[in-house]
């Protein structure tokens, strides 16, 4: 598919997912097959008072191309700065949160509680899309609840102040993550705009996906919590999509080496001690649904070095039937 004039090949990319989607998993999983990511939101605000953690969270990797960018806020004005901003950090698309529903965000003013007012979403938008020469993408919902379901008539408002795709999640933003996702809902989104529409939401296998393309017509599909602790389901997607079959999920010595291999990237992006903290979140996913990790589980959430993790790694894999 094009994304304007951004080229993407495959048929899955990864979210851009708060406290999961950094720079070390975004490539990690763009080397199993995400035909392209999503970094994690970052503040204009932050942006305009070069704020540090914004830095690090801008910053992508030439490995990850086709790649995007992710800001929010609620000033048009501001939004465009911190675009052009980020232009030093060479994203191949800018994309715009609307969608977040995280209570601190939606206090704010932004994220998905920008569905609530449409005209300055397309404000917004318009003063992106014309601050940079770049593609302009906005991610967002089926609505701000179930009695209030706009995303048709918001997703034409996006296109037509400038956006070069969209990307919906299937679900209200009072639903949070809840299910079921409402895929018609996406499927009425492709239907009444002309540019690529991404679908978003509990694609946790091939099937999912399949499903997803079947019953929506989205031009590509994008992947968060499925990707939690499973990196290869993108190689998975693609091997369904190109031969009909997949591979099934890495032996417990190869997830563990998965793991270690993620683990060394996050402790050279933050440091040891940092990436210890970011990565016992992914240990624990890494680990689910493994004999024995139930037992373990508490000290994979603590673990402080790369050395401990080692241990742990090999008595995951020494637990036998």
């Amino acid at each position: 598919m094009m994304i304007s004039d951004v080229r993407i090949d495959g048929f899955a990319a990864l979210a851009p997912m708060a406290g999961v989607a950094d720079l070390p998993f975004r490539v990690l999983c763009k080397n199993y097959g995400a035909a392209y990511t999503v970094g994690e939101m970052v503040s204009a605000k932050g942006i305009s008072m070069n704020d540090k953690k914004s830095q690090i969270l801008l910053k992508t990797d030439t490995s990850e191309h086709p790649c995007a960018v992710q800001i929010f806020g609620n000033e048009p004005e501001i939004m465009a700065e911190a675009a052009v901003y980020s232009l030093k950090f060479s994203p191949d698309i800018i994309d715009i949160n609307m969608g977040c529903p995280a209570p601190k965000i939606v206090k704010n003013k932004s994220g998905s509680v920008l569905m609530k007012d449409q005209v300055l979403a397309g404000k917004i938008t318009r003063a992106v899309s014309d601050a940079v020469k770049i593609p302009v993408t906005v991610k967002f919902r089926t609505g701000w609840d179930e009695n209030s379901k706009n995303c048709v008539e918001f997703a034409k408002i996006i296109e037509a102040n400038g956006a070069s795709a969209i990307t919906i999640h299937g679900r209200t933003k009072e639903q949070m993550y809840a299910p079921p996702v409402d895929i018609d809902s996406i499927a009425a989104v492709k239907k009444a705009v002309n540019i690529p529409v991404i679908g978003n939401g509990d694609i946790f296998t091939p099937e999912d996906a399949k499903n997803m393309y079947e019953i929506t017509g989205c031009d590509l599909v994008m992947i968060g919590r499925g990707a939690f602790g499973r990196p290869w389901l993108f190689s998975q997607i693609n091997d369904y999509f190109a031969k009909g079959t997949y591979l099934p999920d890495p032996s417990p010595e190869e997830r563990m080496n998965i793991m270690l291999t993620h683990a060394d990237s996050i402790c050279s992006f933050y440091g040891e001690s940092r990436g210890m903290c970011e990565l016992r979140k992914h240990a624990l996913w890494y680990t689910k649904g493994l004999k024995g990790s139930a037992k373990l589980r508490k000290e994979f959430s603590v673990v402080k070095s790369f050395d401990e993790l080692k241990l742990l790694a090999e008595k995951i894999t020494q637990i036998k039937e």
